[in-house]
C-alpha cells in the first residue's frame, strides 16, 4: 500500500496523478451504491440487536454485524449494517451519521468491498512505483 506510506486517501491519489478525468466524488460514486453500511464509533457495550434496532428505522435491515475483541469479549467499535435496498441504506447514511447512539457519536459510511480495495491499492502503488504484486519478479 504504497499510498498509504505518503498519507492520505486512495482517491486523493488516483485524482493528483490523473487516473481518471473525473473528480475524487465521481471516482467513488463509479462504483454504485452497497445497501451495507459501515458504522464506527458505537459502544463498546453495542449488541447487533442494538444495532440493528437503531437503524431499523430506515428500513429492513438483512443483518448488523458488530465486530468483537475476542480478548476483551467487547465491541472493537465498529460494525455494519446491512439493508434490503440501496434507498433504505442512502437514508440511514445521511440520517444516521454523526449522531448519537448509546452516549457515543457514530459516523457512518459505505461498506468498501475488500476486492475492489485491494485492486485499488495495487493499481495505486504500481502508478506511483510501489512494490510490486505478488507473483512478480522485480526486472533488472
Amino acid at each position: 500500500m504504497a499510498a498509504s506510506r505518503f498519507g492520505g486517501s486512495i482517491l486523493k491519489y488516483a485524482y493528483h496523478l490523473n487516473l481518471t478525468n473525473t473528480t475524487p466524488a465521481q471516482f467513488c460514486f463509479s462504483r454504485g451504491f452497497s445497501s451495507t453500511l459501515f458504522v464506527k464509533g458505537i459502544s463498546f457495550k453495542a449488541t447487533e440487536f442494538t444495532l440493528a434496532e437503531s437503524f431499523s428505522k430506515f428500513g429492513k435491515v438483512i443483518e448488523a454485524k458488530v465486530i468483537m475483541d475476542k480478548n476483551k469479549m467487547r465491541s472493537k467499535g465498529y460494525g455494519y449494517v446491512s439493508f434490503a435496498t440501496e434507498e433504505e441504506a442512502s437514508r440511514a447514511l445521511t440520517e444516521m451519521n454523526g449522531k448519537l447512539l448509546d452516549g457515543r457519536v457514530i459516523f457512518v459510511d459505505k461498506a468498501m468491498d475488500r476486492r475492489k480495495l485491494r485492486d485499488a491499492n495495487k493499481l495505486i502503488a504500481n502508478l506511483i512505483g510501489g512494490t510490486p504484486n505478488e507473483g512478480e519478479v522485480e526486472k533488472k
